[in-house]
């Protein structure tokens, strides 16, 4: 007997008896857990996913139409216990399993993420999440701390990635706990202790995913503080990639999960090796254009340095063209003197015979005056020189006494006399 033929479904097909095996197996269905991705676009209608609350990798896409919408009496949000009623179904354009919500209640945990809102609020009017505050991490850091519990998970993943990635990183650990009413006290005051050390570069603050109530720890106001107080970069690794803690704004870097604050915080070692050596590569590069350029410039002297006969040469025309320059200047300037020299004489001989011409006549005119302030001249015209026994002329007759011998100087000859009176000028007149 043949056996009996498989029957092939069409993709839609396939889809839609899947649909239908859903809503008869399962009916209404009511389901608790947390809102992530919450979103209620123009249309009225809200999209969301719902997740465990112990952090289970779990989640379910919801959509909830605006008909159903309308009736809730609270504002939904990210991080909101909710309980769902609806049904299952495929929606086919992706082929994924979603649950078309009727209704939905808030849980308990939303006072808790009110509680949260208000926190957040009033630490970042404190300016503890403000981005100017936030510091850059060390690029090559030689020693990171990790804030954590000693059992946690998140420990193993980070110390994991690190050996993995960057095995010359040096750790120390700073165990507090990370859950319960405890927790809050212990973060603290392993953040103070870490800052108070200085022994390592940055902080990694890490822990695995979890509920509202499990993370709330991060969300306290003392561990704000301390995270924005420490003096040491801090990264926070907190939960999964939707978990948001307000230690995660205070800190200087969020990072989506433990693991991924390890990446951040240490660059492979992989990675620094290739920038090395693309570096040296690029160093060598250059190095050899410049070795390169030197080169030819040497092969240029080289050239240059190998025919000193060509340099000489026109060194050599160089200093003939010079010469006959020199030559033909020095002739053109004693042409030029040869032509001026008769020019110059027959000037210089008119000055001269203009300079004594008036040197004669000044000459003339000099003997002239000489001539006419002579003394004999002036005796030969009737005139007498009177002069004392001393031979000093007597110029006054108030200078003689009466009985003073004197000489007389005419033109022809002299006489002796005797001033036997003497008569002013006044009685003349």
């Amino acid at each position: 007997m043949p056996p009996p033929a498989r029957m092939t479904w069409g993709v839609s097909a396939l889809l839609l008896a899947t649909g239908d095996a859903l809503a008869s197996r399962f009916g209404a269905v009511a389901v608790r857990g947390e809102l992530s991705g919450f979103s209620r676009p123009a249309s009225g209608h809200c999209y969301f996913a719902l997740k465990d609350a112990d952090g289970a990798p779990a989640l379910l896409r919801c959509a909830m139409f605006r008909r159903a919408a309308t009736l809730l009496d609270f504002a939904p949000a990210d991080g909101q216990q909710v309980e769902l009623r609806g049904r299952l179904g495929i929606y086919e354009s992706r082929g994924e399993l979603q649950m078309v919500v009727e209704s939905m209640q808030r849980l308990g945990a939303g006072t808790l993420y009110e509680e949260f809102l208000r926190r957040r609020a009033r630490l970042q009017a404190q300016g503890l999440f403000d981005a100017s505050r936030k510091r850059a991490l060390p690029p090559f850091p030689a020693a990171l701390g990790i804030v954590t519990s000693l059992a946690a998970a998140a420990l193993r993943d980070v110390l994991t990635t690190l050996q993995r990635r960057a095995p010359q990183v040096r750790v120390v650990i700073y165990p507090a706990a990370v859950q319960g009413a405890e927790a809050p006290a212990a973060l603290v005051a392993a953040l103070a202790l870490a800052g108070q050390r200085r022994e390592v570069d940055a902080l990694l603050l890490v822990r695995g995913g979890g509920s509202l109530e499990d993370l709330w720890a991060f969300n306290d106001e003392r561990v704000v503080q301390a995270v924005a107080a420490c003096p040491l970069p801090v990264v926070c690794g907190v939960g999964h990639e939707t978990d948001v803690t307000l230690a995660d704004l205070a800190a200087d870097l969020r990072a989506a999960t433990p693991t991924a604050a390890a990446e951040l915080a240490a660059p492979a070692q992989g990675e620094l090796a290739d920038a090395l050596a693309a570096r040296r590569a690029a160093l060598m590069r250059s190095v050899q254009r410049a070795l390169d350029v030197r080169a030819q410039r040497l092969d240029q002297f080289t050239l240059r340095l190998g025919q000193p006969a060509r340099g000489l040469q026109g060194a050599q025309q160089r200093v003939a063209e010079l010469g006959r320059r020199m030559q033909r200047a020095v002739s053109q300037r004693l042409a030029r003197h040869d032509e001026e020299l008769p020019r110059l004489a027959q000037r210089l001989g008119q000055a001269w015979r203009v300079r004594l011409d008036a040197s004669q006549l000044r000459l003339a005119a000099a003997e002239q005056r000489l001539q006419a302030n002579d003394p004999h001249r002036i005796l030969r015209r009737g005139y007498a020189w009177v002069e004392g026994g001393d031979g000093r002329p007597v110029v006054s007759a108030l200078a003689l006494r009466p009985g003073q011998s004197v000489r007389a100087v005419w033109s022809d000859g002299t006489a002796l006399a005797a001033i036997t009176a003497i008569e002013p000028g006044s009685r003349r007149e």
